[in-house]
């Protein structure tokens, strides 16, 4: 799978071989009824997902956890290739307003695989090695990857 780069500063990447079609990868991550189903590892889930999947287009969505956590989680769109990439950022708001706080950017690339199903590419880029490490510490590779278990499998039956 062709990335933007092959050594970028302060990154976490997950990348594997789904098997499910790329379009069904796409929708389930582009679909704001499908989110809830497998975009957090379970117990969590997500709610109150809006997506104007442009660039420039604001994300939102709560991240609910199993004691009642909630944290919201807004962000933009930098960059939107239909059926191929999704790039966005939590460092923007709607309508480009500053967060406030940047801590990634998120980078989702799909391809075909040789054979079939996804070549799935996700990564986390941060500001500073500081915030990669927390991410990390956060449980980046599990969770992100339980995440992608879920979302396979939902695709799956699309």
């Amino acid at each position: 799978m062709e990335s933007i780069s092959t050594v970028v500063p302060h990154e976490l990447v997950l990348e594997r071989t789904l098997q499910a079609p790329r379009m069904a990868i796409w929708r389930c991550w582009t679909d704001p009824a499908l989110m809830p189903i497998w975009f957090c590892p379970k117990p969590w889930y997500v709610s109150d997902v809006k997506l104007d999947l442009r660039a420039g287009g604001a994300s939102s969505m709560v991240m609910n956890g199993p004691n009642g956590e909630r944290f919201p989680n807004n962000g933009v769109y930098l960059h939107v290739e239909e059926g191929k990439r999704l790039v966005f950022t939590d460092a923007f708001t709607s309508a480009w307003q500053p967060s406030g706080k940047a801590f990634m950017v998120g980078d989702i690339q799909l391809s075909d695989a040789p054979g079939g199903g996804t070549l799935y590419r996700a990564s986390a880029r941060h500001w500073n090695e500081e915030d990669r490490k927390s991410h990390e510490a956060m449980g980046f590779h599990e969770g992100w990857g339980k995440a992608a278990d879920q979302l396979e499998a939902l695709a799956k039956t699309l």
